[in-house]
């Protein structure tokens, strides 16, 4: 009587085994098995914790993951049947003899893959411009200081008009 590994390894050959198409999914059903998350440090994009310091993000996972994408997601479907886009013979010599007349012009034609090729075109930054820096604290602590500030404007304006409350300001720039 044979064990189960003494019958794997004679039913299955190593050459076989690895050249199979049956692959391991990756964490959480991915069909890559590769991890490609960032590590800690190299994540860029941070959230403010309160207090004035930022963390890094911990991203959410897709919903998708695990299935396979359509092929009709990724590539444009044909809207009619082949064929036609066929010419009449008069307009598809016209045509012919206009692309002739620009080859001979020098103007360059082009070609299919060209015409369907997405325009990525990313605008580049102004060459002096920073980006804000984060300001550390969390929206709880932005609005708080916000209305503090606001307060104290409030209560110089209230000071140096002399009034005691807003309703007597009567002022339309001030009260809400």
């Amino acid at each position: 009587m044979k064990t189960f590994t003494q019958f794997c390894s004679e039913a299955y050959d190593k050459d076989v085994m690895g050249s199979s198409q049956i692959t391991k999914t990756g964490e959480g059903g991915r069909i890559d098995a590769r991890n490609r998350k960032k590590s800690t440090p190299e994540k860029r994009r941070v959230k403010a914790v309160g207090g004035g310091k930022t963390e890094p993000v911990e991203y959410k996972s897709r919903k998708d993951i695990g299935t396979q994408k359509p092929r009709s997601t990724r590539e444009q479907q044909p809207t009619q049947e082949r064929g036609s886009a066929a010419l009449s013979p008069k307009a598809a010599q016209r045509k012919a003899y206009l692309e002739r007349k620009a080859r001979e012009a020098g103007a360059k034609t082009a070609s299919a893959s060209e015409l369907l090729r997405k325009k990525a075109a990313p605008k580049a930054a102004a060459p002096g411009y920073k980006p804000k820096k984060a300001s550390g604290l969390s929206t709880q602590e932005r609005k708080a200081l916000y209305k503090k500030g606001e307060r104290t404007l409030r209560d110089l304006v209230l000071q140096s008009t002399g009034k005691k409350s807003e309703k007597e300001l009567k002022n339309k720039y001030t009260s809400k």
